[in-house]
């Protein structure tokens, strides 16, 4: 045997143990599908494989901050105990044990006596968070995935200002990573030290100071909670509409958001994720005690046309890698298994795992209304193909699909079980959001408020259209092959 063949053979050896081995590690408590992508990808591509797994291919953050985590809601556990809450007239039985199911995942119980309104206009979710902290005399908390000072966000800035200026102690988190990707970061950053506001990077990428994660972890979570009193959440970043990018204010591009502002007892749950996370980057622990003030007799100022719900049940559910499961996931699995007469869903990334579009595909089987509304033009063009790798499975089954007319991007998150369930907030529906960011949640009993949803949803309907099934299968084969491709990648998450 010559030297050469020596080399080639004690290579394949050497090959065969490194994929053996990755296939032990990476199977441990991996997803079968995703566990199977990775040892192919190592397999095939062995050195490029073996560096994307070691940075991407781990879905927790570190340890220390799971601790974090666990102390946290292990302490709001033992505050207010397992939910009792019962299920109140024409309410499912069911949903006491999404309840119960949500707390011990996500550490927070339902709580009834809150009040909700619906914010569907872009500028006039921004006018009556201003109003709100123009109000504020304790504390101002601001968490967003993308925070950026520009023409149209500035006068909110100005707000938080003013409120330094009041005396009152202004706390801010953004994104470390979304922080890179869009303009301003330095005026943004230097605006929010000069007027004394305290700020904070949420999981910064500083290897030189101990600071590392999975790179595409990320905290995708936005709110707002003034005083205690006052709560915002659901889809909308503090920038401007077409989110600065040039190629968007050249394509027309703008986005649609809707966000809740929420008052009375589930402010004070809201306010306990961001109390965690504040933790989790500064190791100050503020107080975990809720402020259950009752809601106000008007709607604020720039508002618009919202209306108030009072007396809605509701739940904060957070979710992401500080946590051991994916609790966003389970709610959501566990709302459309027990639907029995009507599901929409609206999520601008639509790429389900196996348990979600088998949910789906089941619901429309037995009957129920089905329906899916994403956009017609997307942003970000592998996850638009992944995306589009499901359409025909959904269709065949009976869903309902609606594509919001371009230009407006439908970057909206929620969705409605029947006619008293609805759920709110950051997350989409995809793999990214069951797994990789975190989120907030916030699920909602009350058919008042549902009714508010399924106008919202009405007038996404009217402004889409639905795509047709014969038509989708036509499709060109290139659109087709590139579908199947993106679809692929999503395993590897």
């Amino acid at each position: 045997m010559t030297t050469a063949e020596i080399i080639r053979l004690l290579a394949l050896c050497a090959h065969i143990i490194f994929g053996f081995v990755a296939a032990v590690v990476i199977s441990l408590r991996r997803k079968p599908a995703t566990a199977i992508a990775w040892i192919l990808t190592i397999v095939f591509i062995p050195i490029l494989g073996a560096v994307a797994f070691f940075l991407v291919g781990f879905g927790r953050l570190p340890k220390a901050r799971r601790d974090k985590q666990r102390a946290v809601s292990t302490r709001m556990l033992e505050r207010s105990g397992v939910s009792d809450h019962v299920a109140g007239p024409g309410v499912p039985d069911w949903l006491d044990t999404a309840v119960v199911l949500n707390q011990r995942l996500g550490a927070l119980p339902m709580v009834t006596g809150s009040s909700t309104i619906l914010i569907e206009d872009y500028q006039g979710s921004l006018d009556a968070m201003i109003a709100d902290i123009d109000a504020a005399q304790e504390f101002v908390h601001v968490e967003f995935y993308i925070l950026v000072r520009d023409q149209t966000t500035r006068p909110l800035f100005d707000a938080l200002a003013r409120a330094v200026e009041r005396g009152v102690a202004v706390r801010v988190l953004s994104d470390f990573v979304s922080g890179l990707m869009f303009p301003r970061r330095k005026e943004t950053i230097r605006a929010l030290r000069e007027m004394g506001a305290q700020w904070h990077p949420m999981l910064p990428l500083r290897p030189w100071r101990g600071q590392w994660q999975r790179p595409d972890l990320r905290n995708h979570r936005k709110l707002v909670v003034v005083d205690g009193r006052v709560g915002y959440t659901g889809s909308q970043n503090l920038i401007d509409e077409t989110y600065l990018k040039p190629k968007n204010v050249k394509r027309g591009l703008h986005w649609l958001e809707l966000m809740v502002r929420l008052e009375g007892p589930i402010v004070g749950e809201l306010d306990a994720v961001f109390v965690t996370d504040w933790y989790s980057e500064t190791e100050e622990l503020l107080s975990l005690e809720t402020h259950a003030s009752g809601a106000s007799e008007d709607a604020p100022s720039g508002s618009g046309s919202a209306e108030l719900v009072r007396s809605v049940d509701a739940q904060v559910i957070p979710s992401g890698p500080s946590f051991e499961n994916d609790n966003n996931l389970k709610l959501f699995i566990m709302l459309i298994h027990n639907a029995r007469k009507r599901i929409s869903i609206t999520s601008p990334y639509f790429v389900p795992d196996e348990s979600t579009m088998m949910a789906l595909v089941t619901a429309a089987s037995r009957g129920l209304d089905v329906e899916l509304f994403v956009s017609e033009i997307a942003d970000q063009l592998l996850v638009a193909h992944a995306q589009r790798s499901y359409y025909a499975e959904l269709l065949d089954a009976g869903v309902a699909i609606w594509l919001y007319r371009a230009p407006t991007v439908l970057h909206s998150k929620h969705f409605t079980i029947d006619d008293d369930i609805a759920v709110i907030g950051s997350s989409n529906m995809d793999i990214r959001s069951f797994s990789l960011n975190m989120e907030v949640s916030v699920l909602v009993s009350s058919r008042e408020f549902t009714d508010r949803m399924r106008i919202v949803e009405d007038h996404y309907r009217a402004q889409s259209f639905r795509l047709d099934a014969d038509e989708w299968a036509r499709r060109p084969l290139g659109g087709k092959v590139l579908d199947g491709l993106g679809r692929l990648t999503s395993a590897l998450q």
